[in-house]
């Protein structure tokens, strides 16, 4: 697509109006209260965190299990597995969305098998990406357990997904948007667009 094109202007110009736009509803301080206490959650229903990891959903997901394990590190004094996956594959709308999927890398340097997972993301929205998720991670073993942590849970469920830990519930219209998005100084904010 070149420039002149004004589908590509469109995307431009919502991919601008993305990053700055929008009420933000959890700035840095926020985002860091919130994963301090999904940390903490975590470590109440996995005490010791022995044969815990975390499983980040590729983009969202990584900079809030970043946060959410050095924090449990803190805690648990002892670093937690962490692993990344790309669930692109595992979507029940790849066909729908009439667009060839580009999947990004998967990092799972461990075994999952009798583990309990905690997979990590940013915005639980319908419930369908985490049923991709669970999906994806079947595939690498059979974990003892598979647990939710997000760190903004904005309702709107088409599938009976359930979070076990929540930094915060944001009501939203279906219309909205939630990003998690950096500011130009690098700090992460959440933002309804």
């Amino acid at each position: 697509m070149s420039p002149a094109d004004p589908q590509h202007a469109s995307a431009t110009a919502a991919s601008t109006a993305e990053a700055t736009g929008g009420r933000v509803v959890l700035d840095a301080q926020g985002i860091q209260r919130a994963t301090t206490r999904i940390a903490h959650e975590i470590l109440e229903r996995n005490p010791g965190a022995e044969d815990l990891c975390l499983v980040a959903i590729v983009r969202g997901g990584q900079p809030v299990a970043e946060l959410v394990g050095k924090q449990l590190a803190e805690l648990a004094g002892r670093a937690v597995p962490a692993g990344a996956l790309d669930i692109t594959l595992y979507r029940d709308d790849v066909v729908a969305r009439g667009v060839r999927p580009m999947p990004r890398p998967t990092r799972m340097p461990f075994s999952v098998e009798g583990k309990r997972v905690v997979l990590v993301d940013d915005v639980m929205f319908t419930g369908r990406t985490v049923r991709a998720a669970m999906d994806a991670v079947l595939d690498f073993g059979r974990p003892a357990a598979i647990q939710v942590a997000v760190l903004v849970d904005r309702g709107h469920r088409e599938l009976p997904i359930k979070v076990d830990f929540v930094g915060k519930n944001i009501p939203t219209s279906r219309v909205e948007r939630v990003v998690l998005r950096a500011r130009p100084d690098g700090e992460l904010e959440v933002a309804v667009v």
